[in-house]
């Protein structure tokens, strides 16, 4: 993805200003009168950027992709606080990661049948769990592992499927 940051003009200009030559710079493009074309190189570079920005807006990015085991849990926890302050309830898709944060929305997928759910981080594991992510009940009947316990999986962030 282009930023306005990595565009060439803004990072000429940037470094420009940076070194103190900005000023010198100006002067020198307005005694030759080249201010109007520099102005207007800058603008089109830009304009240009912006327009690949709004282009690329459209396209789905994957910021988070891991592979890892997870597990369950319900049961005990059923009705007990979590991390973002409501109760725990074993029949809705939410899951505990310890790392990515909370609210957002990943797809769990079993690589075993590929399955798989959108659930939303609620929770945070305990630290010494070597697990990837914990879903509960209900997203693990889904996924195919609630006889086995724990399944290999992948899982990656999405927008939020609800908006």
């Amino acid at each position: 993805m282009i930023t306005i940051r990595s565009n060439p003009a803004y990072r000429f200009c940037t470094f420009i200003y940076k070194n103190l030559l900005f000023a010198k710079v100006i002067i020198m493009f307005a005694m030759k009168k080249w201010l109007p074309v520099f102005i207007s190189f800058v603008l089109l570079f830009t304009v240009a950027s912006v327009q690949s920005q709004q282009k690329s807006a459209g396209k789905k990015e994957t910021v988070y992709k891991k592979e890892g085991v997870a597990s369950y849990y319900g049961g005990k926890f059923n009705g007990k606080l979590m991390a973002n302050g409501e109760k725990f309830n074993e029949k809705n898709l939410t899951a505990a990661h310890n790392t990515l944060s909370l609210g957002t929305w990943v797809k769990v997928s079993n690589l075993r049948n590929k399955k798989s759910v959108i659930v939303q981080i609620t929770d945070r594991m305990h630290h010494k769990n070597k697990r990837l992510i914990d879903v509960s009940k209900e997203a693990a009947r889904k996924l195919g592992f609630l006889k086995r316990g724990v399944a290999k999986v992948l899982v990656e962030i999405v927008e939020n499927p609800y908006n």
